[in-house]
């Protein structure tokens, strides 16, 4: 799926589609990979792969405008001026990992760079996604920077939102931000365990503890195994939940977000809630069909009612990746 720009957004089965071209939001999501990886060491030749993603992160960035583009076709031309506020905070997040994770120092230089001059922006972002993707940046980087300012202010800032949200949305039978689950779901709760603990703010890591807890328990079907909520209409509060189409991108969150949960409470039964969610890829889902392909090394783009789509975009194989990573450096280390 990479070229010598970067990596391209889908394929055709195993085929990448040129016509298609490339996003940040997926080259953010290889480089934070490649940052996983290079911090895990000793890690295999990675940089080559490193500095395509850092560079596609780094031209992405309209510094005039202190925001970042996302969408670029197949012939390197950018098709708009400012991309959304998920592209813009997933490469905060990405560039703070790469921060604390490579051990290059020129890319760390860069890196450090770029994350300074985006995070301004995020202070007038208005979804949680975004504050969720930006505080897992600023958590990333303020373990390799512990002293910026910017950065600390910005987690007070944005973790102080989240919580208000929180605080303001959830009831009895429904504790959670937002009236809709929709997609990448468990970076909300994560972040706000992350920031809580970083902050000694044991209320937001309790409220983030909350949700993840009731959100694992809506994800889980009446055989234990993960079912995440589809986007094929999502989860409306008071309404029915979509069952399909699943995605990749559900797994990887509640991979990562239950590691956190349970770091930062020791229960194991966090533990067990990231197995499930990442078998889901090896096929312990509602159709017992396998995600993941050996064949290719890639992800499979979801499960429908009918199948699992044969399409392995970098979306998809990305979130696989970064799962058993997580597995890997918080489980079997």
């Amino acid at each position: 799926m990479t070229d010598s720009t970067g990596i391209l957004q889908h394929a055709r089965f195993s085929v990448p589609r040129y016509e298609e071209g490339y996003c940040l939001d997926d080259n953010a999501r290889a480089l934070l990979l490649m940052s996983r990886l290079e911090r895990a060491g000793p890690p295999p030749d990675l940089a080559g792969l490193a500095s395509r993603y850092l560079a596609f992160v780094s031209h992405a960035f309209n510094a005039p405008l202190g925001r970042f583009r996302n969408f670029m076709d197949f012939s390197r031309r950018w098709l708009e001026h400012l991309g959304s506020e998920d592209s813009h905070g997933r490469a905060l997040w990405a560039l703070g990992a790469t921060v604390a994770g490579t051990r290059d120092p020129g890319r760390r230089a860069l890196a450090e760079e770029l994350f300074r001059a985006a995070l301004p922006a995020a202070r007038a972002f208005t979804w949680p996604r975004p504050w969720a993707y930006a505080l897992l940046g600023a958590h990333a980087y303020l373990a390799a920077v512990p002293g910026d300012a910017a950065a600390a202010a910005l987690e007070q800032d944005l973790a102080g939102r989240l919580h208000a949200l929180y605080r303001a949305r959830a009831g009895p039978s429904w504790r959670w931000f937002e009236d809709r689950l929709t997609y990448a779901n468990a970076r909300l709760p994560q972040a706000l365990i992350l920031a809580g603990g970083r902050s000694r703010r044991p209320d937001w890591a309790a409220a983030g503890l909350e949700a993840l807890d009731w959100l694992a328990r809506v994800q889980t079907d009446p055989y234990g195994r993960f079912l995440p909520v589809g986007c094929a209409g999502f989860y409306v509060r008071g309404g029915v939940r979509a069952d399909y189409d699943q995605q990749p991108v559900e797994a990887c969150a509640t991979v990562s977000g239950c590691l956190d949960a349970l770091a930062a409470t020791g229960d194991p039964v966090w533990a067990g809630r990231a197995r499930d969610a990442f078998q889901w890829f090896l096929g312990r889902n509602t159709l017992g069909l396998p995600l993941y392909d050996p064949r290719t090394g890639g992800c499979r783009d979801g499960l429908r009612p009918d199948g699992a789509n044969q399409n392995l975009g970098a979306e998809s194989t990305l979130s696989f990746l970064l799962a058993l990573q997580d597995l890997r450096e918080k489980l079997e280390a």
